[in-house]
């Protein structure tokens, strides 16, 4: 299968699930976008990916997309890792936030891999959910999230997961294809 058949059928079955607008003009532009990009998503499998127990996390992260200009985010890099702070003050919103990244820190605990093709830290993570500690704080408004390590390749995991996310937010969907393609 091919780039645009790929997107085409991703596209396709993110409408079907509910987690985008079914919008041919937009998908259609976003596609051609993209088709310039590199590669096809070599770290991931979409049928996994859509599978009915990734749904949740899969879920509340697409949902995210649609709303990430209501996300505000700080985070503050530190020597061995990061501190983020993801809030918003759309109620609704703050609880997506919650919900996603307490399902993502579940599924660390639970040793249950999450197919993510939009990034290349996730899969390293969950690789080596040993090799680095997480703490999550329930904000009010959203979520304040610490993850350390004293490996420093992990490290630089943990930076360029913090940089991704922040791209997530900042630019939504395009940010997570341009990912995908590269």
């Amino acid at each position: 299968m091919d780039r645009r058949q790929w997107l085409k059928s991703f596209f396709s079955a993110l409408a079907l699930m509910g987690y985008v607008r079914a919008d041919p003009a937009a998908a259609s532009s976003m596609m051609g976008g993209m088709m310039s990009g590199g590669g096809m998503m070599g770290n991931g499998d979409m049928g996994a990916m859509m599978s009915p127990e990734n749904r949740g996390a899969m879920g509340t992260g697409m949902e995210l997309f649609e709303v990430h200009a209501q996300v505000h985010r700080k985070v503050t890099f530190l020597p061995d890792g990061v501190h983020a702070v993801s809030i918003s003050g759309n109620p609704k919103v703050a609880a997506l936030l919650q919900a996603h990244v307490s399902q993502m820190y579940a599924r660390l605990a639970e040793d249950h891999p999450f197919p993510y093709p939009a990034s290349r830290s996730v899969p390293v993570m969950f690789a080596h959910p040993t090799d680095y500690r997480r703490h999550l704080e329930l904000l009010k408004d959203g979520v304040a999230v610490t993850e350390t390590s004293r490996l420093p390749w992990m490290v630089d995991v943990i930076h360029a997961h913090a940089r991704e996310i922040t791209r997530f937010v900042k630019e939504g969907m395009p940010a997570m294809m341009r990912e995908m393609m590269q």
